[in-house]
């Protein structure tokens, strides 16, 4: 049996013109999500996706609404193929998204958490101007021990953010410790450092500090246990209740994402297929390096939706 693995995009893969395509294409499905997400928030969301320039893009309090967004139209126009995930997991934004496929949370709700989200980030940023970084090249062990001898040696704060696979993990703290670390990492022989399009130090203590006022709005917030199952960027295991999706998210503000652990365990459960379903092809990439046997398929625009309905017709059931 066909078990694909719808996974959503985080901040960072925001394109110009988000979904536009997916609203041209399929009005029927996409103009409601549009439409009631411009009159919830208040602010002009549509027309930032379609229109707004790289910068306005940027601006941590609207990209993550606008990736939020985005990612769930494709997962619509996805599901009205017939395409259906057996299994669902987001990379930080992105399991919002995922939380709001499994229907563990309404998509309204969530789109109001990830404003409020993205606003309290931004003002972390504002106070102590941070950065993230994503270093490639190094064991993902090593890349800890530089951020434990940067912080160690002065004032500076820089964890691992991410651990993306193998040889990809994200830092995120202060400007000057992330600067730190990336510089070691080269010395060190890293192939790739290379500083990431946020605009907050994600994932890092230095968002602790407003993790009690994002608390209120989740236990405001109602959570249901998942209809299909959804993985924790916290554990990198199952979410078994509304109730434990709302405390892993309360933890995700300041906890590293374990991506690479996910894919291991959505590969240990033989998913047949990954579906990026959302802007970017980050994970895409990410799943094909640790899973190249296993098909991973972009779907964040309108053709290349039709593309993975295509191959995905031809995997095996």
């Amino acid at each position: 049996m066909s078990r694909l693995a719808f996974v959503f995009p985080g901040q960072g893969s925001q394109v110009p013109g988000m979904g536009s395509d997916l609203l041209e294409r399929h009005p029927e499905l996409a103009r409601p999500y549009f439409d009631t997400a411009d009159e919830v928030l208040d602010i002009p969301l549509s027309r930032i996706c379609f229109e707004g320039s790289t910068e306005e893009l940027r601006d941590t309090s609207v990209t993550q609404p606008a990736v939020y967004l985005v990612s769930l139209v494709a997962a619509a126009v996805l599901r009205a193929k017939g395409l259906r995930p057996a299994v669902v997991a987001g990379h930080s934004l992105g399991e919002y998204t995922a939380l709001a496929c499994a229907g563990t949370l309404d998509w309204v709700d969530g789109l109001k958490l990830v404003r409020r989200r993205g606003l309290l980030m931004a003002e972390v940023n504002r106070r102590t101007p941070g950065s993230m970084a994503a270093v490639v090249g190094l064991p993902a062990d090593r890349v800890r021990e530089l951020c434990e001898e940067v912080s160690g040696a002065g004032q500076e704060v820089v964890e691992v953010a991410n651990f993306n696979s193998a040889q990809q993990t994200v830092v995120s703290g202060t400007a000057g410790g992330v600067a730190g670390v990336s510089h070691r990492a080269r010395e060190e022989g890293a192939s790739h450092v290379t500083e990431l399009r946020v605009g907050a130090p994600f994932h890092c203590s230095l968002m602790s500090e407003v993790a009690a006022e994002f608390g209120e709005h989740l236990a405001a917030t109602r959570f249901t246990t998942p209809a299909v199952p959804v993985v924790s960027n916290v554990t990198a295991s199952y979410v078994h209740s509304g109730q434990e999706a709302r405390a892993l998210l309360a933890e995700q503000l300041a906890a590293p994402v374990r991506w690479h652990e996910t894919l291991g365990l959505l590969g240990r459960d033989e998913v047949s297929a990954f579906v990026e379903a959302g802007p970017g092809r980050v994970l895409t990439n990410l799943s094909r390096s640790v899973h190249p046997a296993v098909p991973a398929l972009p779907a964040g625009t309108a053709r290349q939706i039709d593309k993975a309905e295509e191959k995905l017709s031809a995997v095996p059931v």
